[in-house]
């Protein structure tokens, strides 16, 4: 199946230049409920190849730094970056290097780059000091390309995800709701469904409220925020998706990290197990709804990451026990438990 470059490539105005590709793209989206007059979709970006929807706009990044000469990749990340970049710069034959803010990286997320063959560097600070150290690196060094979120290139590959939606829905949903961290995803969803042609739906972004500055209209120093994915006080996209939201008439929402874990423990008993930052779009979604804000007809939530990147946070709501038990009594147990009403059943 061909990854996202040879199947959008006239929409994306990508030179001719070979595509270096993990078959990023085709990830589902799900029919999850009707809530009054809302029919919701669930877009699953972390059945992309590294789990993230980051793998969209890196194979465009990277292929292109590569075609233009590039002797290796940089990145600041905590985490989803990190290892896309590390993955495709692999794929490529490029050397990855990473600069990460000390102690705000989830070790699955760290070990996830470090086997696609990554350098990690660390630096103190948070995120938006990392992104800083880059940005200044890349721009003293030519022959090293940046690929955060910055380089166009990553937005414009990221612009596919709204292709998908309007490909499967048959026309844009009348609204769609999303994470924002460094709010690159939310513009390039935007200027997707723009290019696209079929319809803008109003764009909701919803944040943590520990890291929430497009919600309070200023930049903020100490970010924090259990959706470490998103915990980032100055997007370095902001204008952009304050134009996204503007144009659209949507709005940024904030929501507290007792809602994201909600949210998060919500889907998993779904079938969905998504890490924090996706769980923020979810949570978002129920406020939406909470105000009757959401719109009649189709609308979507992108899910941006599995859940296999952060195995810590869910054991503060997953109940970690076994029950014993033997062949002669299997039954008996389970029989007992369902009375109980201890066990969870799905609805």
């Amino acid at each position: 199946m061909p990854g996202i470059i040879d199947r959008y490539r006239d929409y994306l105005g990508i030179p001719n230049i070979p595509a270096i590709t993990l078959g990023e793209g085709h990830t589902p989206l799900i029919s999850w409920a009707t809530w009054e007059q809302s029919d919701i979709f669930l877009k699953l970006e972390g059945t992309n190849p590294t789990g993230s929807f980051k793998d969209r706009g890196m194979t465009v990044a990277v292929s292109v730094a590569l075609s233009e000469g590039a002797q290796a990749v940089i990145c600041a990340s905590t985490g989803n970056t990190a290892a896309s970049a590390a993955a495709y710069a692999g794929r490529a034959g490029l050397p990855a290097f990473v600069v990460a803010p000390k102690g705000r990286i989830t070790q699955e997320k760290m070990l996830q780059a470090l086997v696609h063959g990554a350098t990690f560097l660390t630096v103190e600070g948070n995120f938006d000091a990392a992104l800083a150290v880059v940005r200044a690196t890349a721009q003293a060094n030519p022959a090293i390309a940046l690929v955060n979120s910055v380089n166009p290139w990553r937005l414009r590959g990221q612009e596919t995800g709204a292709y998908e939606i309007v490909d499967e829905l048959g026309q844009a949903p009348q609204a769609l709701v999303l994470p924002v961290g460094n709010a690159g995803n939310i513009s390039a969803y935007f200027q997707g469904f723009r290019r696209y042609g079929r319809g803008i739906p109003h764009m909701f972004g919803i944040q943590a409220q520990g890291a929430s500055p497009l919600v309070a209209g200023y930049d903020f120093e100490n970010p924090e925020t259990i959706a470490s994915a998103i915990r980032i006080g100055k997007p370095a996209s902001k204008h952009l998706a304050q134009e996204a939201v503007a144009q659209s008439n949507g709005a940024f929402l904030a929501v507290s990290d007792e809602a994201i874990l909600q949210a998060q423990r919500e889907l998993a008993r779904g079938g969905v197990f998504v890490e924090p930052a996706s769980a923020t779009a979810y949570a978002g979604l129920k406020v939406l709804r909470e105000q009757k804000r959401l719109p009649a007809g189709p609308v979507a939530a992108i899910l941006t990451g599995t859940g296999l990147k952060d195995g810590d946070t869910p054991r503060r709501w997953v109940d970690v026990k076994t029950q014993s038990t033997d062949a002669d009594h299997l039954e008996g147990t389970i029989r007992a438990l369902l009375k109980e009403g201890t066990v969870h059943v799905a609805h």
